[in-house]
């Protein structure tokens, strides 16, 4: 009987290391558990319903038309604060004087326009210079599907390297399907556009962070309480005194069109503006929940990190557990 040589000896079949599908595993549980740190199931259907609430008002044309308002209750304000009172109380500042008199609830919105003017411009003026980040932002998947953005692969991330833990001879083949698994992360940003549209999106966040707030909300719903003194001064009172002092309807579009065009227009002024500050109100909070994600321009990084360290272990280890073959060694005479 005698002794055959040794057995060929090499490194671990081709696969994934125990070690690396730990490693594995614990990326992918992070990421599947990453939506629950964040609040992203609670935050992130408070995003979409934002988003959906805006989308009315996110367009230049009905941006512009909101300008146009203010200009035209501007516009008014100044015709009867200077013609008008001129016509109905005498020109100079003792006419003014006696028109203000005359007129106290006009008087004071007179005096309050000037700062609401200046604040309802500036918001439109915000917003409007954000319509682009906005329909950036829209155009990512909806806020209600990016926890499951995380969690799916996080999910399937964690099977797999249980799966090849468990079943070593389909190992290689797992590798692969986590290697691909890696490489869809680090594409979908890419897919879509988020490099461009996230910083759009945190731009807008941090813009609308001082006129999304309840204070700022019922400030601007204060304005129209204001606003509505003042043309009802006009319809009751400024209107009616033109006419008792010669001018039939007529003549007063002709003399005065801007006052005319305010009194005419304010309930059309009223009923599209209120719309607009009702979503913003109905919004603080969900504005509050977004920006209590990271910040947006981190996101696309959430994917790409994750993907290229998912894709670079399972191909490196691969690599390193490929097999050798040593010559075979004598292990000595073989006896008879």
């Amino acid at each position: 009987m005698g002794w055959f040589g040794r057995e060929r000896s090499g490194a671990s079949a081709p696969g994934v290391s125990r070690s690396v599908l730990l490693v594995l595993a614990l990326i992918g549980i992070g990421l599947a558990v990453a939506p629950l740190a964040f609040g992203m199931f609670d935050r992130g259907p408070k995003g979409a319903q934002m988003m959906q609430d805006f989308k009315p008002f996110m367009t230049d044309a009905r941006l512009n038309g909101f300008q146009q308002h203010i200009r035209d209750i501007d516009a008014g304000v100044r015709e009867t604060d200077g013609p008008v009172a001129a016509k109905l109380a005498g020109p100079g500042a003792a006419g003014h004087a006696r028109f203000d008199r005359r007129y106290p609830g006009f008087a004071q919105f007179q005096h309050d326009w000037a700062p609401i003017d200046a604040d309802m411009t500036h918001l439109l003026d915000t917003i409007q210079a954000n319509v682009g980040n906005y329909q950036a932002v829209v155009a990512l998947p909806s806020f209600r599907l990016f926890p499951w953005f995380f969690v799916i692969p996080g999910v399937l991330l964690a099977l797999l390297a249980l799966a090849a833990a468990l079943v070593r001879r389909t190992s290689s083949s797992i590798r692969w399907v986590i290697v691909a698994l890696g490489i869809s992360l680090v594409l979908a940003p890419v897919a879509f556009q988020m490099f461009q549209r996230a910083p759009k999106g945190g731009r807008m966040m941090s813009t609308f962070k001082p006129i999304e707030t309840r204070q700022k909300v019922e400030t601007m719903q204060g304005y129209f309480g204001t606003i509505a003194v003042g043309q009802g001064a006009l319809r009751l009172e400024i209107v009616p005194a033109l006419r008792h002092a010669g001018l039939d309807d007529a003549q007063i579009a002709q003399r005065f069109p801007r006052l005319v065009t305010l009194d005419t227009r304010w309930v059309g002024i009223l009923n599209d503006l209120t719309p607009m500050i009702g979503a913003m109100s109905d919004n603080v909070d969900n504005y509050q929940a977004v920006a209590g994600l990271p910040p947006f321009p981190l996101f696309p990084w959430f994917f790409v990190v994750p993907g290229v360290l998912i894709a670079g272990l399972a191909f490196a280890s691969g690599r390193r557990g490929r097999p050798s073959l040593a010559p075979a060694t004598a292990a000595g005479p073989i006896p008879t």
